[in-house]
């Protein structure tokens, strides 16, 4: 018989909670959902209002991994969805709000993965990011250093940017924007990568073609299309162990000798929030939010 626990009054289904999703820690599926359970109060900020991609990988991150971006079947009727746009015609995707529904969809073996912008103004985005991917032998240190780079242009047009990992080998540049397009967004994201690009011909590549990335960094600037959706911050990511993509200081940015130096585990997670808060919550404050020049 499937366990059923209560979960803010909300009865969820577990399954298969003793499964070992990441042998090279023995990392099993119930200490996933334990760790989505007790990362909620940083966690479900950065997910709320926001449609959700689910990258699910229910054997493990060497099993089968697909994309789930409709609700899927046999979703709880308490589980918030929203209708969507997308060029193909208007779409139902999952939002999730709370607890119950976070516990849920970590059921399923899930990353999480969101749009820039909110399900009730999808016309305007209020993220910009940067997935800084490097091509061997290129390494995170590298993308530390173009990160910082792209700190200090961001400021120069007065917008602050934050950092998470990948939670695998890159760096994702955050800020929050207000009063311009998804298009908009991509555009000035394209420019700046251009420009990076310019800067540092060596080390830096604006364009996806695979042949042009060995031992740089690329700055995909196109994850800020409104049809895109990038790992929220806090997932699980489904590598070989359970990292997380998980927000980091600057000065640690600054510090970055070692590939292994901003790699974190969930077991990571809670003494890092205890010490620091959540690193992202200026993200949050719409206060702080800046106008694209």
């Amino acid at each position: 018989m499937t366990p059923i626990t209560e979960v803010d009054g909300r009865r969820v289904a577990l399954s298969n909670l003793e499964k070992v999703l990441y042998p090279e820690t023995g990392f099993t599926k119930g200490e996933l959902v334990h760790y989505y359970a007790t990362t909620a109060a940083v966690l479900l900020p950065h997910l709320r209002d926001r449609a959700m991609s689910f990258l699910r990988f229910p054997d493990g991150p060497d099993g089968q991994r697909f994309f789930a971006k409709n609700v899927p079947p046999g979703t709880p009727e308490w589980v918030t969805t929203a209708e969507v746009p997308r060029s193909e015609g208007p779409a139902r995707m999952v939002v999730v709000q709370d607890l119950a529904s976070l516990v849920w969809a970590a059921n399923m073996v899930t990353e999480f993965h969101t749009h820039q912008w909110l399900v009730q103004s999808p016309e305007e985005a209020d993220r910009l990011v940067f997935d800084l991917d490097p091509g061997p032998p290129a390494t995170i240190v590298h993308c530390c250093e173009v990160a910082l780079w792209l700190r200090e242009r961001l400021a120069a047009d007065g917008i602050e940017a934050y950092a998470k990992t990948a939670g695998s080998k890159g760096l994702h540049l955050l800020a929050a924007v207000r009063g311009a397009s998804s298009e908009r967004t991509s555009e000035y994201a394209k420019q700046l990568a251009v420009e990076a690009e310019r800067a540092m011909p060596r080390l830096v590549v604006h364009r996806m073609t695979k042949s042009l990335r060995p031992g740089k960094v690329f700055v995909d600037w196109s994850q800020n299309a409104a049809r895109k959706t990038t790992a929220a911050p806090y997932t699980l990511r489904a590598r070989a162990a359970p990292l997380v993509s998980a927000p980091v200081r600057w000065e640690e940015v600054e510090g970055c000798r070692e590939p292994g130096m901003l790699e974190f585990l969930a077991g990571d997670i809670a003494p890092r929030v205890r010490d620091h808060g959540d690193l992202l919550a200026p993200l949050l404050d719409a206060g702080r939010s800046a106008p694209l020049p």
